[in-house]
């Protein structure tokens, strides 16, 4: 099954102060193991374009679409075999630490 990983900031990381897992090694080992399809860093929030369209005229905004002190800033898309190995592939996200992530499956039109 495949997951969208949404990796976000949060105004509140963890306050463990041990040493956060290095991402390099995380992307190597979920690579590796195929569970990894594909991942990216996201240009910083202020670069972020809103569009919208509304009685035919289209309306764009500088910034996301939401206003929040939380922001996406990358993605992986994961295959994993089900839910519980999505949580373990996130939990061992650095950004799971000092920040958070969102599992979100990919919705399956063919069942």
């Amino acid at each position: 099954m495949k997951y969208l990983m949404f990796v976000c900031t949060d105004a509140e990381p963890d306050a463990d102060t041990s040493e956060v897992p290095d991402i390099d090694d995380w992307v190597a080992e979920n690579d590796a193991r195929g569970r990894r399809l594909a991942g990216m860093v996201l240009a910083p929030v202020s670069s972020a374009t809103t569009v919208r369209v509304r009685d035919g005229q289209v309306l764009l905004s500088d910034g996301p679409f939401a206003e929040t002190k939380e922001v996406i800033v990358g993605f992986d898309l994961l295959d994993c075999a089900d839910l519980d190995e999505a949580i373990e592939v996130a939990r061992t996200h650095p950004m799971a630490r000092n920040g958070r992530i969102e599992i979100r499956p990919l919705a399956d039109f063919e069942q």
